[in-house]
Formats: C-alpha cells, structure tokens, sequence
C-alpha cells in the first residue's frame, strides 16, 4: 500500500494522523461499497448495521415503521432510552431499535442499471435498465459476498454515539445491541475507538411531514386516513379509493401508477419546481393541483379521540389549495414529502433548531435539508477523518457513492491529501453564497460529472506525484448512459 510522500503534501492540509482502524455506520448500497474499498485499501473495518439485512432502502419488509409526528419539519431530539420503557413487547423494542425502510414491494430503479452500479461488480447478464426491488436488493448482497464485507458486519447494532475529544487521535464511538431471545430480549452497549468514521446510513430515515394547517387535526381523528409514503407497502389497501398524494417525487409517482390500475382516483397536490420533472410518468387520469392550504374537517365532526369510517366513507372534511379550488370525498392523504436528514449520534453536530444559514463552522446538522461544512459533500472540514457517504442528491447513487468511497479510501490510506483547511471553508462559503430558496443543497440535477471530473483533478494530481495507479472515474459505459440521461432530464425541465 503506497502513500503521499511528506514532501509531496499539500501545504497546510489537515493532517488525519495514521488511520488504521475504520468505523463505517450503515450497511446499505453506500457502507456496502465503503467497507469494500477500505478493505482493498488495506483498512480495518467494522460495520454496524441497526436491522439484520445488508440492503439499506432496498431491503422490503411487510412491517413498516412507526408513524411520525404530524407535523414533522426537524431532526428529532434523540431518545435512546425509549427502548428501556416499561411494558414495551421485544417485537416492539426491535422495532424501535432497527426500524424498517421505507422499501415498498413494487419499488424499481428509475436510474438505468448502467448508469446506476458499483466497479466492484457489473449487474448480472441480461440485466434490464429497470429492475425490481429483489433484483436490486441481491446485487448489493452479492457486492457485499464477493468482497467479504460480511464478515466486518455487526447486525441489530445501532451506533448511538460518535465523538472526538479535544486532544485526542480517536474518535470514541458507542453502540447498543438488539438480541433476540427464547423468551425475551438482551441489549448490550459497548465503547468502541476507531481512527476514522464514515457515515453511510442514508437519508430515508425520518419522514419531513409539512406542517400544514389542520393536517394534524385529520391525522389526530382519522390516523389509518392519513399516512407518510414511508408506510406505504402495496397498493391493495387503496383499491377504489379517492387518494390526495401530496408531493411530487419518485414515491409518489409510484404509489400513484401502482394504485391507479386497482382503481383508485388519484389526486396529486405539489409545490411547482425545477423539481417537477416526474409528470410525464403519472398514469393517465390522475389530477395534477396546486399545493393545499388547510385541510378542513365539517363542523360536525367534534369528537377528538381517533375514529375508525367504515369502508366507502370518505373522510368527513375538505381540503383547500392554494390557488382557491377546494377538494372534497378524499378516502386517504399519503404524505410523499420525503425525508429529513438526520445524523443523531453526532451529539452536538446536530443543531435542528439552528437556521440552516446561521451554521457555524462545527455544525453538520440544522433544519434536516442540508448537510453542512462537508468537502465535496464527503470530508467533515473541521476533521476530515469523519467522512459521509450517500449525502448528494439526484445522481447516479451506486455510481456516485462507489466513486466516493473511491476517494474517501484514498484519503483515509493517506494515497492523497485534502486541501489546505481553508481553500476547503471558503469553497463551502461560496457554495452556501450561491444557494438559492427552493433549490436542493446537495443536488447535482444534470451535473454530477463535472463534480467528478473536479476530484478526479485533485486525488490523481497527489496519486501520479506519489506513483501511483490514478482512480479511473466512471468508464465509457457510464458516461455514454449519463449523456441520455442529461438530455431527458433536461427536457423535463
């Protein structure tokens, strides 16, 4: 394993001290691909996986997780100790404990396979552009088999703290264990050091339920009425129904094509955006509105403990938007407003309260919508040893997420070398400048290649001066693909 010479570093790059020893949190398609690198890299590594499965967000279960709160518009406050509440079955303190993800039976690629995969392994032969949650989900556990990440995996283990005290070269980390047994449960918490972390667990986690007025009111009477797409798992519960949908991404276009043939009348209210670009994909029939305003019970519902309505009985209320029309006989609102980023074992990394233009140069977590003072939406400026895999939005995901873990390997087997401390800040300074109201921090709409041509430029400027084999980047297959999907996502616009 070949490294940077001292005299080849960049003048005042942060140093991250001998890196050994690597804690990687999340065993999805971004910690899968992370451990496997840093292993070739030579690195130790433990992997620490809250559910059972390697999978992530592809791994279906038919048990869901629990409702969020209505509304729910910042990172919660962690509570660890639910767990230890009295009179809590051992189903449901495993529920809390390793909640399941939001993978619903007929979820599919909408990257084309081509374009969305790892270099560790090419999908199998034959593969078509779009493929089914299974096929998907084996490929990330066939990535994780050849290259031996499940041997580094420690299942039903939640991290619950990650920390770094002044002065010292670890990062301390504590975990809990769920495990089941004959009659009941045990868990078990441990302290852990590790020379670096590279968080991987995914952004799909909690809910971002809006806070529109008197939605609570209808969640709070009607709770089975009203659900977050995070619930959603097949599409027979909406048969024959009048369903409002509100949102406009990837999951709502699919609840809508997957109920619609049963013959559900769906109703789609969203905010107008440069995001807007799934419309061509909604089933015929379906009612494209502004967003709501109000959701409006009628007077005679005065009863404030939850109501079950009899099958065929649309809730008793009104929904008013936001252009004026109003929408009456819904039977179900599904909430398909996404998700809220939230890292909650970095302690006071996590601010929610703190505007996400007041961040100071600690903070990575504020309103749940953008990761702050990250290098190239990887590398934690203040200690680049604490590293992110999965942050950036509308890209290629295992493409991408492969091509950082590339790097972060690099980095970490001291191959290559960060910017100095301050060309990184001022780089996320002007960033956070050019950030405009309605646009997504870390989206890289149309543009994820020139990002990669930008590393690229620096991690094989210190490989060559260090003799070393240069990262390849994305192949002939990869950008030939990226090309048609630029155009398409362009002309959606």
């Amino acid at each position: 394993m070949g490294s940077l010479p001292n005299e080849n570093r960049t003048d005042n790059a942060p140093s991250l001290g001998y890196i050994k020893d690597v804690a990687v949190i999340g065993a999805g398609i971004s910690g899968v691909v992370t451990t496997a690198h840093l292993l070739r890299a030579g690195l130790n590594v433990t992997v620490f996986e809250r559910t059972g499965v390697i999978g992530g967000v592809w791994d279906f279960q038919p048990q869901a997780d629990r409702d969020p709160p209505f509304p729910n518009i910042r990172p919660p406050d962690p509570n660890w100790e639910e767990v230890e509440k009295e009179g809590l079955t051992s189903d449901e303190i495993a529920l809390i404990h390793g909640p399941p993800n939001p993978c619903y039976a007929g979820l599919k690629n909408n990257i084309p396979t081509p374009v969305m995969r790892s270099s560790l392994l090419r999908w199998p032969e034959g593969s078509e552009d779009f493929v089914d949650q299974k096929v998907v989900h084996q490929y990330i556990q066939d990535i994780a088999r050849v290259h031996n990440v499940y041997d580094k995996v420690l299942f039903h283990t939640r991290v619950e703290s990650v920390s770094k005290p002044s002065g010292s070269n670890r990062w301390n980390v504590t975990t809990s264990t769920f495990t089941k047994t004959d009659s009941s449960h045990v868990l078990t918490k441990k302290a852990w050091k590790f020379d670096a972390v590279v968080v991987a667990s995914g952004h799909y986690h909690v809910p971002f339920v809006p806070d529109i007025p008197g939605l609570s009111t209808w969640k709070q009477h009607f709770p089975n009425r009203v659900t977050h797409s995070k619930q959603y798992r097949t599409p027979t519960p909406f048969s024959n129904q009048t369903l409002l949908i509100i949102g406009a991404g990837v999951s709502a276009v699919d609840i809508a094509k997957e109920t619609a043939p049963l013959g559900a009348k769906i109703i789609q209210s969203r905010r107008e955006s440069k995001y807007d670009s799934l419309g061509s994909r909604l089933p015929e029939g379906v009612e494209r509105h502004a967003m709501v305003a109000e959701f409006i019970l009628n007077n005679t519902t005065t009863e404030m403990n939850p109501q079950l309505l009899g099958p065929g009985s649309a809730i008793p209320g009104k929904v008013l938007l936001e252009d004026g029309k109003v929408i009456e006989g819904i039977d179900h609102v599904i909430i398909a407003t996404g998700y809220i980023s939230s890292y909650p074992f970095l302690g006071e990394l996590e601010q929610p309260r703190v505007r996400w233009q007041d961040a100071d140069e600690k903070v990575v977590i504020t309103d749940g919508k953008t990761t702050d003072n990250l290098y190239k939406d990887v590398f934690y400026i203040p200690n680049p040893s604490l590293a992110f895999i999965g942050v950036s939005h509308l890209v290629s995901t295992f493409s991408l997420f492969d091509f950082q873990a590339q790097v972060v390997s690099t980095v970490f087997a001291g191959q290559a070398h960060l910017p100095a401390q301050s060309i990184m800040r001022q780089e996320h300074r002007e960033r956070k400048a050019r950030f405009k109201p309605g646009d997504r921090f870390h989206s890289m709409f149309a543009a994820e290649d020139a990002y990669i041509d930008k590393v690229l430029s620096w991690v094989n400027g210190d490989l060559v001066k260090a003799g070393l084999q240069p990262l390849p980047g994305m192949d002939e297959e990869w950008h030939a693909g990226y090309k048609v999907l630029k155009e398409r996502l362009k002309n959606r616009q």
